[in-house]
């Protein structure tokens, strides 16, 4: 499998380098939701709040990976009517002011080819591709689809994942690996796991791109211990979607939290 081709990940590498905190922050953000409007002011709240890289999910039916509060965004998005359409729309009005990251299924990448799924996320300027469902072994067509378009394919890595799966991701890791901070879905949580720090120093090991981690972060408390224990960048979904959930000024609701957390990391 050859690398992507030169300044592929030069967005990505240079978020999560050219600032002066702990940590780089990537809120997670729903496309449609909850509603296309809204998404779209969240979205540009998040870059005015101090986001570094955004996340946008693509809403999709059964998204395997996901807990209540996003499962719930990504339902309430498709009743909306939002097509993968409107979330490329959405990524193409965001990228000219920082790095996208697409999250969406494995489906959804299927249903229209590697190969011309890739290229209409690049061609709406997105960074990178996030598959949850996309397992190492079977990820062959998609890297090399993503390398071609020149967009980076970002795996993800769980706790229970052994040395020698972190090695394998390791070496085809593009822009950044996301790390997994608990065995289970997406979901608010009281506090991190202990283990936290010993898989952010694990996955580093095996990596020569940036480390983010995700799943639980909730608090800006959450955010200052992840970097603490070494993340390169922390990921915030569910406390974010919670908030937009009934706000009249989704934008206006999502920035201050998106301020708190970008405070906490410094």
């Amino acid at each position: 499998m050859n690398p992507p081709g030169p300044g592929a990940n030069d967005a990505i590498a240079r978020a999560f380098a050219e600032h002066d905190r702990r940590a780089a922050l990537m809120p997670y953000l729903m496309g449609g939701y909850p509603d296309l409007a809204g998404s779209k002011e969240c979205l540009k709240a998040a870059v005015s709040a101090g986001a570094d890289l955004v996340e946008l999910g693509v809403p999709f039916s059964d998204p395997l990976a996901d807990g209540p509060v996003i499962h719930a965004a990504g339902t309430r998005a498709l009743a909306n009517g939002t097509t993968l359409q409107d979330a490329l729309a959405l990524c193409e009005d965001l990228a000219a002011d920082l790095p996208v990251v697409v999250m969406g299924y494995v489906n959804l990448v299927l249903a229209r080819g590697a190969q011309a799924f890739a290229r209409a996320l690049a061609d709406a300027g997105a960074s990178g591709l996030i598959v949850p469902d996309l397992p190492l072994e079977e990820s062959d067509e998609v890297l090399a689809a993503c390398d071609e378009a020149g967009l980076a394919l970002v795996p993800l890595v769980a706790p229970t994942s052994p040395p020698q799966r972190l090695e394998a991701i390791g070496r085809r890791a593009r822009g950044f690996v996301y790390a997994v901070a608990l065995v289970g879905t997406t979901g608010e949580r009281e506090s991190l796991d202990d283990h936290v720090g010993p898989l952010l120093e694990r996955v580093k090991a095996s990596s020569p791109v940036p480390v983010a981690l995700g799943f639980g972060i909730s608090t800006p408390a959450h955010a200052t211990a992840a970097a603490a224990a070494g993340a390169d960048g922390v990921i915030v979904a569910s406390r974010l979607m919670r908030e937009a959930a009934d706000a009249t000024d989704p934008g206006a609701a999502v920035a201050p939290l998106v301020r708190g957390f970008r405070q906490a990391l410094g």
